[in-house]
C-alpha cells in the first residue's frame, strides 16, 4: 500500500504578531471556559456592575458612561455615530488609511454630511486644515470631529490633545469622536482630561481577549443626546441603542443576552491589565516594545512608512519595503516556513508593506522570536537582511531597559 504524502504539522504556538487580533493569555482562556449560566438571574449584577465599574479606569474616565456590546469595533463606531448625530449633520473626518476610510464610507451610509480631509497614508491629522473648517463654520453646523487614534493600516498615532486644542480654541461645540480600536489599552488615552466626548475600541487588541465586544464610552454631552434619540431622531438606534442599555445596566443587566464569556473574559482581562499591573504601566510597556521593534527596522536599514517619529505607533510598525520587494511574500513565507503571522499591507498599501504588531500579552522573547522569524523571511525573498541584525538591536535596547517582574534580588537564584 502506498503512502500518503504528508504535510509537516506546526508544532509550538503561532507567533500572531499581527495588530489584532491578539494572542489570548491562558488567565483569560480558563476565565471564559465556563458553563453557561442564567445572564437574569439574582447573581448576574456582579459581572456587570464589576466590569463597568474598571472600565471606566480603563478609559481614563470619571464623567463618562460605558458600554459594553456582543460587536466589534465596527459596531461601536455605529453606536457612536447613531446615538448622537442625525441624518443630514455634518462631520469631520480624515482618511489615512483603511480604517478611517471604512469609518467614513459608514458615515456616508448612514446619510451624514462628511466634510472629508485626504491624506498621504503614512502622514497624520492636518490639523491646520481641521481648524480651518472649524474657523469658518460660524453658523457651527458641524457637530463632530471623528479621528482614529492609531491608523492600524500606516502605524500612525494621532495626538488627540491638540484636536481637542483647536476646538477649543475655536469655542466650536462640535463632538469629538475617537476610535481607538488598536490604542486604547495599550497607548495613552485620558478620556476625561482629553475631553474626548465618545471613545470606540474592541476586545480582540490591548485586552487581548478575543474579538466579539465592542467597547463604547460616551461623556455627559454625548450621553445626554444617545438618551434623547429615541424622541428625536432621524437616524434611529436599535440593537446599539445607549438608552436601553443604560436602563438595563444600572438593574445590572443587559438588553438582549450578552455574551457571557466574553464577559467573564473581560473581568479577567481588567484585573490582569488594569488593577494588577497599571494601566500607565501598560502604557509604558507598549511603548518600549515597539521601540524595540523600531531599533531593529532601522539596524535592517528599512523605516516605517509613518513619516514623523512623533507620530510612531506603539502597538502597530508598518514596514516599508524596497521597490522591487513584494511585501506580502514575506508576510506568507513567515507564516509557512516559520508560523510567524505578520500583517499585510491593505488597499494601496499591498505588497508595499508588512506590520508587526506589538499589543497586548507579549514579552521581549516574544518580539526577538518574531523579529528572528521576520529576518529568515526577508531573505527568503530575496532581500539583503544580515540575519541576527534586527533581533540583536533589539536585544540590545531590551536588556539596557529591562525592568525586573519577578522580583530580583541581585543574588543567584538557589536551585
Amino acid at each position: 500500500m502506498r503512502l500518503r504524502e504528508k504535510m509537516a504539522v506546526p508544532h509550538g504556538r503561532n507567533f500572531l504578531m499581527v495588530p489584532g487580533p491578539s494572542h489570548v493569555p491562558d488567565r483569560i482562556l480558563r476565565a471564559m471556559h465556563r458553563q453557561s449560566v442564567d445572564h437574569r438571574s439574582l447573581d448576574f449584577p456582579k459581572i456587570t456592575h464589576s466590569v463597568l465599574k474598571d472600565l471606566k479606569e480603563f478609559f481614563q474616565t470619571k464623567e463618562g458612561t460605558c458600554f459594553v456590546f456582543p460587536a466589534t469595533g465596527t459596531g461601536a463606531w455605529e453606536s457612536c455615530l447613531s446615538n448622537t448625530l442625525n441624518q443630514g449633520d455634518k462631520i469631520i473626518s480624515v482618511r489615512m488609511g483603511q480604517f478611517s476610510h471604512l469609518w467614513i464610507d459608514m458615515m456616508h451610509r448612514f446619510g451624514l454630511d462628511v466634510l472629508e480631509l485626504d491624506v498621504e497614508w503614512g502622514d497624520g491629522l492636518p490639523y491646520d486644515q481641521i481648524a480651518a473648517l472649524l474657523r469658518n463654520d460660524t453658523r457651527h453646523e458641524i457637530k463632530a470631529v471623528a479621528v482614529v487614534q492609531n491608523e492600524t493600516t500606516t502605524g500612525v498615532y494621532t495626538n488627540i490633545p491638540k484636536v481637542r486644542q483647536l476646538l477649543n480654541q475655536l469655542n466650536h461645540p462640535a463632538l469629538l469622536f475617537v476610535d481607538g480600536v488598536s490604542s486604547i489599552g495599550s497607548l495613552e488615552f485620558k478620556m476625561d482630561e482629553w475631553q474626548v466626548d465618545v471613545a470606540v475600541t474592541g476586545s480582540q487588541k490591548g485586552l487581548s481577549l478575543p474579538a466579539g465586544l465592542g467597547l463604547v464610552c460616551a461623556r455627559p454631552k454625548a450621553l445626554a443626546l444617545g438618551m434623547d434619540k429615541p424622541k428625536s431622531s432621524n437616524l434611529p438606534s436599535v440593537f446599539f441603542s445607549w438608552k436601553d442599555m443604560v436602563d438595563q445596566n444600572q438593574l445590572g443587566y443587559f438588553p438582549y443576552t450578552p455574551s457571557v464569556p466574553l464577559l467573564w473574559g473581560l473581568r479577567e482581562a481588567l484585573d490582569m491589565f488594569v488593577v494588577e499591573e497599571g494601566i500607565q504601566n501598560v502604557w509604558a510597556r507598549h511603548h518600549r516594545f515597539a521601540e524595540g521593534v523600531r531599533r531593529a527596522v532601522a539596524a535592517w536599514g528599512l523605516r516605517p512608512i509613518a513619516n514623523k517619529p512623533e507620530e510612531y505607533s506603539d502597538t502597530v510598525t508598518t514596514v516599508l519595503c524596497p521597490e522591487g520587494i513584494d511585501a506580502q511574500k514575506i508576510v506568507a513565507t513567515a507564516y509557512q516556513k516559520y508560523n510567524l503571522s505578520l500583517g499585510g499591507g491593505l488597499m494601496k498599501l499591498r505588497g508595499r508593506v508588512f506590520r508587526i504588531g506589538t499589543l497586548g500579552d507579549i514579552n521581549e522573547l516574544i518580539i526577538l522570536g518574531t523579529l528572528a522569524g521576520t529576518e529568515m523571511a526577508m531573505r527568503d525573498v530575496g532581500m539583503p537582511i544580515k540575519l541576527g541584525s534586527g533581533v540583536a538591536a533589539a536585544a540590545e535596547y531590551f536588556q539596557q531597559t529591562a525592568i525586573p517582574t519577578r522580583g530580583l534580588s541581585g543574588t543567584q537564584a538557589k536551585i
